[in-house]
């Protein structure tokens, strides 16, 4: 049976907010690729819709509803989810993340054929899903839960160990990457800080929201290390994004004297012609998913320095596994790692043939969405 002739099948994706982000990105990656004329998709937030993220999705089967969550526990959101279900009818509920997760009880009353959630990474305040609560939480919705997707191979074996959900119900399904997209970007929309950039510079990056959990804080700790060991040296920094932790980095930048060498470029949609200037790309998190921009980045031809936590183990190439991936909030171990790309500048032609090869081959677009495809289809989940 080909994708044409097989029913419509109408998703509601439930997200927290639908606004920059890897989980969010991911999803625009899905639906802008899923067949249009097999698929149609109602995008559901509980904080709304950033209209310039939304642009980026170009399928034009996709619809927004916004729940309007108020501050704290809001009962009556559930109230307006069941009432939008009950008009919706959607064929599949796919929930992503802890926020969302309770959405099921609401499918499950509404008694929507096939429901799916996936866990993508940790929250700040459940760093590994140990939070002892939250574990309670899943383990409750957990019979309300058809089939679960896991981003990361922890991931899935935290839903296997931690929650008991039957293996059989546990896709492991990672992110893919459009490679096109960032093999070749276009050049930069200004506003572009060319003097602050300039072309002799080793510019070191990063993509993300400006948030606790990404912890920028240590990267401009060990960049402010590296300037001062290597003072001859024209060394920049670009951190892409925004977020509620941007006025604190920008105030530990000044105080450790290299705020003319950060970059705070804010929330950007030329990301792939901004990863264009970048030769090594850093990712600090505390916790991590499958991450977007790890893959971004090498798409892009980046090397990347990443946290060993969560799908980053997964995704780095074993070339690299045991030079580029440092302990959480280790300052030292991160400024040694960016520190051989000032000392071996030809690493980083060598490493970028590296990472993208290994981009290519293990983590297409295509791939992604068949995976997704075929669990959509499945009646096994029903």
């Amino acid at each position: 049976m080909t994708t044409a002739s097989l029913p419509v099948r109408h998703i509601a994706h439930v997200l927290f907010r639908f606004d920059t982000g890897g989980l969010e990105n991911g999803v625009v990656n899905l639906v802008n690729r899923l067949s249009q004329e097999g698929y149609r998709h109602s995008i559901i937030t509980q904080k709304g819709v950033n209209p310039e993220f939304a642009k980026r999705v170009t399928a034009n089967n996709v619809d927004y509803h916004d729940l309007n969550k108020a501050e704290g526990n809001d009962f009556s959101m559930y109230l307006r989810l069941n009432s939008l279900l009950k008009r919706l009818r959607p064929d599949i509920l796919h929930t992503r993340n802890l926020a969302t997760l309770e959405s099921q009880v609401v499918g499950w009353w509404r008694r929507i054929p096939t429901r799916i959630h996936g866990e993508h990474g940790w929250d700040v305040s459940d760093i590994g899903g140990t939070n002892p609560k939250y574990q309670r939480l899943r383990r409750l919705i957990k019979p309300f839960v058809h089939q679960y997707v896991a981003l990361s191979g922890e991931a899935r074996d935290y839903l296997l160990h931690k929650i008991k959900v039957p293996p059989q119900r546990i896709h492991h399904i990672c992110n893919g990457v459009d490679m096109d997209r960032f093999s070749t970007p276009p050049l930069p929309v200004s506003p572009f800080p060319e003097q602050q950039l300039p072309p002799q510079a080793l510019v070191f990056g990063t993509v993300g929201r400006l948030a606790e959990v990404k912890d920028q804080g240590t990267l401009i700790e060990a960049f402010a290390l590296l300037c001062s060991r290597y003072p001859q040296h024209p060394l920049r920094l670009m951190l892409i994004g925004d977020g509620p932790m941007r006025g604190k980095l920008e105030q530990q930048a000044k105080e450790a004297g290299i705020a003319e060498q950060i970059w705070f470029a804010g929330d950007r949609a030329d990301v792939p012609a901004l990863m264009s200037k970048m030769q090594v790309f850093v990712l600090p998190s505390l916790a991590e998913g499958i991450s977007n921009t790890f893959l971004e980045a090498m798409a892009s031809g980046l090397p990347v320095i990443a946290t060993n936590v969560g799908g980053n183990p997964d995704l780095m190439p074993p070339e690299h596994k045991h030079s580029h991936l440092i302990g959480v909030q280790d300052t030292q171990g991160l400024m040694q790692a960016m520190s051989r790309y000032i000392d071996n500048p030809d690493m980083i032609t060598e490493d970028s043939a590296l990472v993208r090869k290994h981009c290519q081959s293990h983590f297409s677009l295509a791939n992604m969405v068949a995976k997704y495809h075929q669990l959509y289809q499945s009646q096994t989940a029903q």
